[in-house]
C-alpha cells in the first residue's frame, strides 16, 4: 500500500484482516527504511504496529481520544493520520516532531515526552466529556515501564475510585528503555502467564448455570469459588482490586485477539484495563533481539546489518566519563552508591553495575523516589550519586527542595543532557536546571569546560561533604583533550581565566566556552582584547573575581546554554546590584523565554542567535567607542 497517500485512518474500516496484515508489513518496512536515515525511536514503534492499526480501526480518532504515554511510540499513529510524507524530516529542524504535537494534527490530542502522564490527562478528558454530556471514548496507551511511575499509580488509584468509563491500553513489552524493574513488573509477569483466566471463568459460570438451584448456599459457594479461581490464576489481581475490569493478556500482534477484546472493552461500563503483550522491535531482527535498550532510540544505521553510523574515533561520551570516574572512586570508597531512574544505559552505568552490583540501584521511572532515596542514603553518611537527565530532574523538584537541600544532605547529582539536546526537542532540552537549582539554599552547581576538568569535578563532588552538589554535563562526546592521570579537587566557587583581555569580559562555562574563545580571537584581529573566563561554578559565584572585574569597570557579557530568566547571567546582575556596582555594564546571551523545538543543535543555536558571530556583534554593541574605531568611522 502507498502509505504516502493516507490522509486519515478512515480507510481502515473497510480492510480485512489479511489486508491489515499486509499493511503492517508495509508500515514496518517504511519505518525501518526511513529511520535508518533520520534515526529515531524504532524499537517502540515496530512493537505497536498492529495495536495502533487496531485502535484506529475500532475507534474514531479524533472524536475518540488516543493519548500516547511518553509519545515515542506514536510514529505508526502519525503514518495512519496522514503524515507519512513528512518522515524524511523526522526530528529534524522545522520537520516532523518525534512525539505527538497538537499543532501537527487534530489526532494528536496530548503532547508528551515524559512518561506516566497519560492516565492523569485521560482522567481530565473523561471528566470534561461527562460534564459536557458527550459520548467519545478516552483511551490512554501506557507502557509497562511508564506504569511504574508514581504519577501513573496516583491516577490509577483515582480512576478506580471514580469508576468513570475509560479504556486503558497497557502496552506490555517488558521494557521501557532498559529492562523494567520493580514489584509491579513482576505482577505483570505473572499476569502474562495467566491468559486462561477469563476463558476458565466463563466456562465455570456456564457449568454452574447447568446445576439445579438448591438455595442460596450453592450460589454463595459458587461466587466464592469464582473469586478463589481469580486469585489462583491471576496472582494478586492487582487491577481488579483497584476497581478496573481487567482484560487479557492479549497478543498485541494478532488482529483477531485485538479486535475481540477492543470491542468487548468498548461495551464495558466503568474503567477497563486491556493488557496487550507486544514485542519491542518486532519485524527487525537487531531491534527484536535487543535486551538492554540499544534499539529504543537510535541514530542512523545500516538496514542490512543493524550497524550504527559512528565516527571511527571519537572522544569519550560525557555520560561514560562521569560514570566511569565515579566507578574509579568507588573502588576506594565503599560509601559510594549509584542510583538511576530507569536510565542505566543512557547514563552509561553498566560498568559500575557489573563491578558493584550491590551498590547500583535502577529504581525504574521514579525520579521522585530516586531523589529521596538518595537523601535517605546521605543521612547515613553514604555518598549517593544520582545520575539523571536534566529534563527528568524537573520531575523531582519538590524532593530536591524539601528532602535534599532543606536538610543540607550530601547528594551528588550528575545532571546529564544539560543544555540543548537537539532531535528530541522541547520536552527534552535540558535548559531549565540552572534556573530552578541556583535559587536553592545549600546547593552547589558547576559545569566543566572539557572532560579533563569533568573528571576533576566528579572527584570534587565526591570529596565534598557540606551538602548537595550538582554537576551539569552535555549530551554527546567530549572534546578529546588529554586526561590527567591523578584526580584533583577544584576549590568550590573558583573560576579560571582562559584568555586575558582589557576591553571586555565574557563569563561562560561548559559548551559555550568554545564560541567565546573563537569570538575573542576574531575580535583580537580587530584590535580588541577580550578576557574569557571559565565560570565553572554557577553557584557559588567567584565573588573575588567578580569584584575585580566590576572595580575595573569592565563590560561583562554572560553566555549560557540555558534559560536567561533566573539563570547564570541573572546571578551576575544580582551580584552587581547587591554590591552596589550600579554603573556596571552586564549583558546576557542564552535561551529566550520560549520552548525550543527539535533540530540539530547548531541550527537551534543559530535560530536563537547564540553563535560566535552573534557574540562578536554583542561585544561590539557594548563598546560603542571601540566599535567606531574598529569600523574605521
Amino acid at each position: 500500500m502507498d502509505l504516502l497517500s493516507i490522509k486519515d485512518p478512515a480507510f481502515l474500516k473497510t480492510l480485512s484482516n489479511n489486508e491489515l496484515e499486509k499493511l503492517s508489513v508495509d508500515i514496518r518496512e517504511f519505518l525501518i527504511e526511513k529511520l535508518s536515515v533520520t534515526g529515531g525511536h524504532i524499537g517502540p514503534n515496530l512493537g505497536v504496529v498492529e495495536l495502533t492499526v487496531a485502535l484506529h480501526k475500532v475507534f474514531d480518532s479524533p472524536k475518540d481520544k488516543l493519548i500516547w504515554d511518553v509519545g515515542h511510540q506514536s510514529y505508526v499513529h502519525k503514518i495512519l493520520t496522514g503524515r507519512a510524507c513528512e518522515f524524511d524530516t523526522l526530528r529534524q529542524y522545522q520537520g516532523l516532531c518525534g512525539f505527538p504535537k497538537r499543532n501537527e494534527s487534530e489526532h494528536d490530542v496530548w503532547e508528551t515526552g515524559h512518561s506516566s502522564t497519560s492516565l492523569s490527562a485521560a482522567m481530565g478528558m473523561v471528566v470534561a466529556r461527562d460534564l459536557k454530556k458527550t459520548k467519545e471514548h478516552i483511551l490512554p496507551i501506557i507502557g509497562d515501564g511508564a506504569l511504574t511511575g508514581g504519577m501513573a499509580l496516583e491516577a490509577l488509584n483515582h480512576i478506580g475510585h471514580e469508576q468513570k468509563d475509560m479504556i486503558i491500553i497497557l502496552n506490555d513489552n517488558e521494557m521501557s528503555i532498559a529492562p523494567n524493574v520493580g514489584a509491579l513488573h513482576n505482577v505483570l509477569g505473572r499476569l502474562r502467564t495467566a491468559g486462561k483466566y477469563h476463558w476458565v471463568k466463563d466456562e465455570l459460570e456456564y457449568l454452574l448455570k447447568k446445576v439445579p438451584a438448591v438455595g442460596g448456599k450453592l450460589a454463595a459457594t459458587a461466587e466464592r469459588l469464582k473469586d478463589s479461581l481469580k486469585y489462583m490464576l491471576v496472582s494478586g489481581i492487582f487491577f481488579e482490586e483497584l476497581g478496573f475490569t481487567y482484560l487479557g493478556p492479549v497478543d498485541g500482534h494478532n488482529y483477531d485477539d485485538l479486535f475481540e477484546n477492543l470491542q468487548y472493552a468498548k461495551k464495558t461500563k466503568g474503567p477497563v484495563l486491556l493488557h496487550v503483550i507486544t514485542k519491542k522491535g518486532k519485524g527487525y531482527s537487531p531491534a527484536e533481539t535487543d535486551t538492554i535498550g540499544t534499539w529504543h532510540g537510535t541514530g542512523p544505521y545500516k538496514i542490512e546489518t543493524g550497524d550504527f553510523f559512528k565516527p571511527s574515533e571519537v572522544a569519550p561520551a560525557w555520560s561514560k566519563l562521569v560514570s566511569e570516574t565515579v566507578r574509579r572512586l568507588a573502588r576506594t570508597d565503599e560509601r559510594i552508591v549509584a542510583i538511576t531512574p530507569a536510565m542505566p544505559v543512557g547514563s552509561k552505568l553498566e560498568g559500575f553495575a557489573s563491578e558493584f552490583p550491590e551498590r547500583m540501584y535502577d529504581v525504574g521511572i521514579a525520579e521522585q523516589h530516586a531523589t529521596t532515596m538518595a537523601a535517605g542514603l546521605a543521612t547515613q553518611d553514604m555518598k549517593p550519586f544520582l545520575a539523571i537527565y536534566s529534563t527528568f530532574l524537573q520531575r523531582a523538584y519538590d524532593q530536591v527542595v524539601h528532602d535534599v537541600c532543606r536538610q543540607n544532605l550530601n547528594v551528588f547529582f550528575g545532571i546529564d543532557r544539560a543544555g540543548l539536546v537537539g532531535a528530541d526537542g522541547e520536552t527534552h532540552q535540558g535548559v531549565f536546571d540552572i534556573a530552578f537549582l541556583r535559587n536553592l539554599p545549600n546547593m552547589v552547581l558547576m559545569m566543566p569546560k572539557d572532560e579533563n576538568e569533568g573528571q576533576h569535578m566528579v572527584n570534587t563532588a565526591i570529596s565534598y561533604d557540606d551538602g548537595p552538589i550538582a554537576m551539569r554535563y552535555p549530551r554527546g562526546n567530549g572534546l578529546g583533550v588529554a586526561m590527567d592521570k591523578e584526580l584533583k579537587i577544584i576549590p568550590i566557587g573558583t573560576w579560571e581565566v582562559l584568555k586575558e583581555g582589557k576591553d571586555a569580559v565574557i563569563l561562560t562555562f561548559g559548551t559555550t566556552i568554545e564560541m567565546a574563545l573563537e569570538a575573542a580571537e576574531q575580535l583580537a584581529s580587530k584590535g580588541l582584547t577580550i578576557r574569557v573566563v571559565n565560570a565553572r561554578f554557577i553557584k557559588p559565584l567567584d565573588e573575588v573575581m567578580l569584584a575585580e572585574i566590576f572595580e575595573h569597570n569592565l563590560p561583562v557579557l554572560t553566555i549560557e546554554e540555558a534559560v536567561l530568566q533566573g539563570g547564570f547571567g541573572s546571578a551576575v546582575i544580582e551580584y552587581a546590584h547587591d554590591h552596589r556596582y550600579h554603573h556596571a555594564t552586564v549583558e546576557r546571551m542564552g535561551i529566550p523565554d520560549r520552548f525550543i523545538e527539535h533540530g540539530s543543535v547548531s541550527k537551534l543555536l543559530n535560530e536563537i542567535e547564540l553563535t560566535t558571530e552573534h557574540v562578536c556583534g554583542r561585544i561590539l554593541s557594548m563598546l560603542p567607542a571601540k566599535k567606531k574605531k574598529v569600523l574605521g568611522s
